[in-house]
């Protein structure tokens, strides 16, 4: 099947005792037992919900993956995958991960016996160097957030096999549409479910696909004993953003490509990081490994007072932290997302004062173009 139709249908027959559509929601926390010691296959909702099982089935097929667990956010998703670890585990990690990910690493993790290595992962060298016998664990954002750097999947993968560790890679930026880890050789993939899946700004969610018989197992009794599940309502609505993620996410690409253009032509734009570009120094990479270069640009304005400025005459473009809603969201890295990443390292790393994060909506890009253009002429020549 076509991928429009799988986010249709995948995952979300019509309801066997009404015939409805829509996958029900299931708002129950507690189901009656057959009698005792047989029950109709439901026993508890924290272990599992008919519609949290038809997300997880339909995240699943998207991500040609095995099985999909559902979490109460991205971060919840994440911390699942890591609590697959023991102590004395070794991870290595790309430098740049979203600033949540850093925080739950070194606030949280490391107080429990893991170790974590961060590099740049768009250099194989780079991560095969920060290897040891220990090392259980790749765990990649391929676009980078919000430096867009890209990790060839597909060689990280085979270098994961060779040494014996598993590779993980969050998509959320990409979404199944545009980018598929596991059939370059990952062996789970992440998302907040948060971002393009739901892609409405209405539901707060995670997602983990595997594809492995040994990863199945355990994060089921992950998910089941942590108890950080998705609640029907949210399962429900992200289920229903799913049903538009490709004709949404053909137009956040097309809206951000146009806007790249526009911000790489102006004369107020010190950089443009965007795939899409020519300049970006991946793009034959971000060509090669997806369908498209995604709805995420980032840019810089060469002073925090220029990104202020900026921001604030903005009227369509929203001041906001998330993304991959259809309304365009736009955030300042360093205050906001990344706030919780010490400043030397936001500077060692390219998220400096001047970086504007933006996401791109399905808005009219002319529109989108005169709000930037406003506040473009906020800004001091």
């Amino acid at each position: 099947m076509g991928f429009s139709t799988d986010a249709i249908h995948a995952g979300q027959e019509t309801d066997p005792t009404t015939g409805a559509v829509s996958v029900p929601i299931y708002q129950t926390s507690t189901y009656e037992m057959v009698e005792l010691g047989k029950t109709t296959g439901y026993d508890y909702a924290r272990t599992i919900n008919p519609t949290r099982a038809a997300l997880e089935r339909s995240i699943a097929a998207l991500e040609r993956g095995q099985r999909g667990f559902a979490f109460a956010s991205g971060m919840a998703g994440i911390n699942a995958v890591f609590s697959m670890l023991s102590s004395g585990d070794h991870v290595v990690i790309s430098e740049n991960v979203y600033g949540g990910t850093f925080r739950l690493i070194n606030g949280v993790l490391k107080n429990f016996g893991l170790t974590f290595t961060f590099v740049d992962s768009s250099n194989q060298a780079a991560i095969e160097s920060a290897m040891t016998g220990s090392t259980k664990m790749v765990f990649i954002e391929t676009p980078t957030n919000p430096i867009l750097t890209l990790t060839d999947i597909e060689a990280t993968a085979s270098l994961c096999r060779r040494r014996g560790c598993d590779l993980v890679v969050d998509n959320t930026f990409m979404s199944p549409f545009l980018q598929s880890p596991l059939e370059l050789g990952a062996d789970l993939v992440v998302h907040s479910t948060t971002k393009f899946l739901n892609g409405h700004s209405d539901s707060v969610g995670g997602a983990v696909v595997a594809v492995k018989k040994e990863h199945i197992e355990r994060l089921h009794f992950i998910q089941k004993s942590a108890g950080a599940v998705l609640s029907p309502m949210d399962s429900w609505l992200v289920l229903r953003g799913i049903k538009t993620l490709g004709v949404r996410m053909e137009r956040h690409e097309s809206n951000a490509r146009t806007i790249a253009d526009f911000l790489d032509g102006h004369e107020k734009v010190r950089r443009v990081l965007y795939p899409g570009l020519d300049s970006h120094p991946q793009h034959a990479l971000a060509a090669r490994q997806a369908r498209g270069f995604g709805g995420m640009i980032s840019f810089e304005l060469g002073s925090y007072d220029a990104a202020k400025r900026f921001l604030d005459a903005l009227q369509i473009c929203t001041l906001a932290e998330s993304l991959g809603g259809v309304e365009t969201l736009i955030s300042h890295s360093a205050s906001m997302t990344h706030a919780s990443v010490p400043q030397h390292e936001r500077q060692r790393l390219g998220i400096k004062d001047d970086l504007v994060r933006l996401s791109v909506g399905i808005e009219d890009a002319e529109d989108l173009i005169a709000d930037l253009r406003r506040g473009l002429d906020r800004i001091e020549a």
